[in-house]
């Protein structure tokens, strides 16, 4: 977690909401997020959601930022590391590949999973993963830790550019790509000028995939020196 939330409160709730479990509240604060965006997100929008006071939730969760986590958690517990082929940049990718779907998956709360440091079982299992395949490719402890920082400093930077980009930044959409082509262009300067038809566009998917793609490499690369 980002810091020590205080405990949830002890008591026995009320009779009408002693059906109120974490999981069904954290249910109910992904759906805000996926409808209205983590903005949105307060002990009264779910509550109002579930049809209970919202001083009942304080029973399961301590406070919104515990809240937020628990969003966080539920997303990554969805994680399902593949199979290893001990081949280190086919499992790289395939690692990166899920995370991405798991990521996207509830685009609005993707922030979540990006930025908050989840200490449970869920929130290190892509840490466990990634380390797993590192120290399998002959990476010691500490080498594996600064490989997996780089590596999963980069993702979450292409995967927050891919849920936040908007025209401006490039689009596969045709009319906005030929609007920000011709801005890019009419800067006058002379590699944006050159680079405004491939700077205007932004596909998704390739670029996700290129973007593994020199990762996994730098990855091999550094992998390869310690043998």
């Amino acid at each position: 977690m980002n810091a020590a939330a205080p405990p949830p409160r002890r008591g026995r709730p009320p009779k009408t909401e002693t059906q109120l479990t974490r999981s069904a509240i954290r249910e109910a604060a992904l759906t805000v997020i996926d409808r209205e965006g983590i903005a949105a997100l307060s002990m009264r929008s779910v509550s109002r959601l579930l049809g209970v006071d919202a001083k009942s939730l304080y029973h399961h969760v301590a406070d919104k930022d515990d809240l937020l986590d628990a969003v966080a958690e539920l997303l990554l517990s969805q994680l399902a590391a593949p199979q290893p082929t001990g081949d280190v940049r086919t499992d790289l990718k395939a690692l990166a590949d899920e995370f991405r779907r798991v990521t996207l998956a509830h685009s609005e709360a993707a922030p979540l999973v990006l930025t908050r440091q989840i200490s449970t079982l869920p929130g290190l299992a892509p840490t466990e993963a990634v380390l797993s395949v590192l120290r399998r490719a002959g990476a010691g402890p500490e080498q594996a830790v600064h490989l997996l920082r780089v590596l999963l400093a980069a993702l979450v930077g292409m995967l927050l550019r891919e849920v936040s980009a908007g025209p401006t930044f490039g689009s596969d959409d045709a009319s906005d790509m030929t609007q920000r082509q011709d801005e890019l262009e009419r800067s006058e300067l002379p590699e944006i000028t050159a680079a405004a038809p491939f700077l205007a566009r932004f596909d998704r998917d390739r670029e996700f995939a290129s973007g593994v793609d020199l990762l996994v490499d730098f990855a091999a690369f550094q992998l390869d020196r310690l043998t």
